[in-house]
C-alpha cells in the first residue's frame, strides 16, 4: 500500500435488492468486497428518482424498509466478517445523480419530504440531517442521460474518479475522459474529490477511497470528505492523491 494508506473503502455500490441494475444481493456484494480486500463499503442504491427496483405504490415506511434490505444483508455479513458497511443512496433527477452519504435508514424514514425535493431542497434537507451530497459521475455520457447538468452550489464534493470509466476490469461506460473532466470541474469550484467503482456485480473493480485508519461510520467518511481528511483515491488500476493527481499503480 502507498505510504501507509491501506484501508480501502468502496463509496458507490449497488445490489439487486434495491437497484434494478444490480446483479447480486447485499450479502454477495459484501463477500466479494471482503475477498477483494476492501476494509468497507457504502451501499448506495438508486432511489425513487433513479433505477430502483422497489415498487412505487408502497407507503413511505414500507418503501424504505424494502429499499434498505440490501444494505442490512450486507451489514449482517460485514459484522460477522470484519467488513465495515455504511449506508447511503444515489439520488436521481432525470439521470443527473448524486450520492447521499453520512445519514442512516432511520433518517430517511423520518424525512418523507425528501422524495419531492428539488436539487436545491435536497442539499438543504441532507445538510440539516448531517449528511453530504456528492455529484456522481457528472460528465458521463450515455443514452439514458439526456444532458449534462451541473450544480456546484448544491453539492459538497464531486466523484472525480469512477472506476467504471477507467479501470481495465470495467465492461461499461469506459471513457477516462469522463473522470478527467470531473476532476477539472472539482478544481474549478474548489470541491473535494471522491472515488468509487459504481459496481453492480460481484466483479469488484477496486475503486474507492483509501485511508490510513479504519473508519467508524458513514458520518466519519462524510466528514473526511468535506473536512480535508487524510486519504488518497483509486480507480482500481492507479492511485491518485485526493486532488486527482496520479501517484503510482495500485
Amino acid at each position: 500500500m502507498t505510504d501507509g494508506y491501506q484501508y480501502l473503502y468502496e463509496t458507490h455500490l449497488h445490489t439487486n435488492q434495491g437497484s434494478a441494475c444490480g446483479k447480486n444481493s447485499g450479502r454477495e456484494m459484501a463477500q466479494a468486497a471482503k475477498e477483494y480486500g476492501y476494509a468497507g463499503i457504502c451501499v448506495t442504491e438508486h432511489n425513487w428518482g433513479g433505477n430502483t427496483c422497489i415498487p412505487g405504490n408502497l407507503g413511505w415506511t414500507e418503501w424504505v424498509d424494502e429499499f434498505v434490505k440490501g444494505y442490512y444483508d450486507a451489514l449482517e455479513y460485514g459484522e460477522k466478517h470484519d467488513l465495515d458497511v455504511f449506508w447511503g443512496y444515489e439520488a436521481g433527477f432525470d439521470a443527473t445523480e448524486f450520492l447521499i452519504l453520512g445519514l442512516t435508514p432511520e433518517w430517511l424514514k423520518a424525512h418523507p419530504e425528501i422524495k419531492d425535493a428539488t436539487v436545491r431542497e435536497q442539499f438543504d434537507i441532507v445538510h440539516a440531517g448531517g449528511g453530504i451530497v456528492v455529484h456522481a459521475h457528472p460528465f458521463r455520457e450515455e443514452y439514458y442521460i439526456p444532458e449534462i447538468r451541473l450544480f456546484p452550489e448544491y453539492v459538497d464534493a464531486v466523484e472525480g474518479v469512477n472506476a467504471t470509466h477507467s479501470c481495465h476490469r470495467s465492461k461499461s461506460h469506459n471513457d477516462p475522459r469522463f473522470d478527467e473532466r470531473a476532476i477539472e470541474y472539482a478544481h474549478k469550484h474548489g470541491l473535494p474529490i471522491t472515488a468509487g467503482s459504481d459496481v453492480h456485480s460481484t466483479v469488484m473493480l477496486g475503486g474507492g477511497m483509501v485511508f490510513k485508519k479504519r473508519l467508524k461510520s458513514g458520518k466519519e467518511l462524510a466528514a473526511a470528505i468535506i473536512n480535508d481528511g487524510d486519504y488518497i483515491i483509486t480507480n482500481g488500476d492507479c492511485r491518485y492523491d485526493k486532488h486527482g493527481s496520479p501517484m503510482q499503480h495500485a
